[in-house]
């Protein structure tokens, strides 16, 4: 059996390339991270933030320089989303594109009669508590919000 298949083999962070045992150097991120270097020559270069895809002797760079590489990224093509129509919960999709194809005069108008409505409705509401108002007693006990949910009445001490 061949010594070098039992070996764990590390990649290199910045270079791709093979890290051997007891070669490299590993840097552990705050978040916990673990990132291995084959040199301090890659390190040094990935804590300066430096592009590997930019270092013509990185395993990146060379994949992304291959040899008719060319030809392959011309035939790539973009797929376009395509766009169709659902309908929402509560309502069809035929009642949504009707509502969506009424004239603005139409929509006015519904508007208008909607204002009216919950006008109306706001002063039938006032006019009840009105009402509710003028049938209770005049100059009866008022409590406050405390009083009324049974707090103990404040005893003041006489002051001199």
């Amino acid at each position: 059996p061949c010594l070098l298949h039992s070996l764990r083999l590390e990649i290199c962070s910045f270079s791709g390339y093979k890290i051997y045992p007891s070669r490299g150097r590993t840097f552990i991120r705050g978040d916990g991270r673990t990132f291995h270097f084959l040199s301090s020559k890659t390190e040094s270069l990935f804590h300066q933030r430096k592009n590997p895809r930019k270092f013509d002797w990185t395993v990146v760079f060379r994949k992304m320089h291959r040899k008719g590489i060319s030809e392959e990224v011309a035939k790539k093509r973009t797929r376009r989303a395509v766009k169709y129509n659902r309908s929402i919960v509560g309502a069809s999709w035929d009642a949504i594109n009707a509502r969506r194809n009424e004239k603005t005069e139409v929509r006015s108008a519904a508007r208008a009669e909607a204002v009216a409505k919950a006008k109306e409705a706001r002063k039938e509401e006032a006019a009840k508590r009105k009402a509710a108002r003028a049938n209770q007693p005049a100059g009866g006990q008022k409590f406050s919000k405390q009083q009324a949910r049974g707090a103990q009445v404040k005893v003041q001490a006489n002051s001199r």
